[in-house]
């Protein structure tokens, strides 16, 4: 028994921190880095410092085949991608739009266990699917500054990320039978940094980053942010190595609910913080959206 509550606790405090690093994430995307790629390229050398520090202190185990490593890998590639996504979606659109939108992962984990694990659902989980899907079209409608109700038009992209988070945590699961939590995050960290520098080492990027104003600022917050990345990440992989893949995805699916909650608070507290609509009929669709992502998925667990 305190194995298993020690899992479900991890994903829960993954999901609370990761919460925290979507909100910092869209306020530099949106208010501070000049754009995406800029914003990359300081990340992309973080995590090959994590990469690199973790390789040296966690080497692979002598005996792992080269199949779960390509799987590893693999998990790293598709995480990678849908990050992007997901960073690409905070600079244009609210926070509380984006994350319950890709955080709908879980449903597709449901959807590929059926082929891939041989698993089953059952009526009432398909219709929790069903649920969890109408929430995201829900929490993705916006207020024009006219006042009218507008949907969001990125909605597929979103959907496409949550599938690769998806298709990446059944991927991960899979070579976590064979490999550590610590291997599996600076595998993920080689791939993301890899990516990220491929991406934004260029000329004109750099230049954009040196003649950041409040550069320093900026950059230490994004170095805080990726320690608590870090914190979340292998947490949940932690957590995915001890815990059956769906559990462990429908828990940290929570993550819109935090997202939400520091979003109102720092409304409240500092307003400029973030970009924030939230009239009351706005606000509180968006609630009982998010609460039919989280409950959908809850649902199709506990059945």
């Amino acid at each position: 028994m305190p194995i298993v509550v020690g899992w479900v606790n991890t994903a829960i405090l993954s999901a609370a921190i990761m919460g925290v690093v979507n909100i910092i994430d869209s306020h530099l995307l949106s208010k501070r880095m000049p754009g995406l790629w800029a914003f990359l390229l300081p990340v992309g050398i973080i995590h090959l410092i994590y990469a690199a520090v973790l390789f040296t202190l966690f080497p692979l185990s002598e005996g792992v085949g080269t199949w779960p490593v390509l799987v590893a890998v693999a998990s790293g590639i598709l995480r990678t991608a849908a990050v992007i996504i997901l960073l690409g979606s905070l600079r244009r659109e609210e926070v509380s739009r984006v994350i319950p939108v890709v955080y709908t992962y879980p449903v597709f984990v449901a959807i590929m266990a059926v082929p891939l694990l041989g698993e089953s659902l059952s009526y009432l989980e398909w219709l929790a699917i069903l649920i969890v899907v109408a929430g995201a079209v829900i929490v993705s409608v916006s207020q024009s500054p006219s006042g009218s109700i507008r949907w969001g038009g990125r909605l597929l992209l979103l959907f496409s990320a949550s599938l690769l988070f998806a298709a990446a945590d059944i991927a991960s699961k899979y070579a976590l039978g064979y490999i550590s939590f610590w291997n599996m995050f600076w595998i993920t960290a080689f791939c993301m940094s890899g990516t990220f520098l491929l991406g934004s080492v260029r000329p004109h990027i750099i230049k954009q980053l040196s003649n950041m104003k409040q550069r320093n600022s900026a950059l230490g917050l994004l170095a805080f942010n990726e320690i608590l990345s870090l914190i979340g990440i292998v947490l949940s992989f932690w957590a995915l190595e001890r815990g059956p893949v769906s559990l462990v995805s429908t828990i940290t699916s929570s993550r819109p609910m935090f997202v939400l909650i520091y979003a109102i608070v720092l409304s409240r507290l500092l307003p400029m913080f973030l970009e924030w609509r939230s009239g009351k009929g706005l606000l509180a669709l968006r609630l009982i959206a998010t609460a039919m992502i989280v409950g959908g998925i809850t649902i199709i667990h506990l059945v």
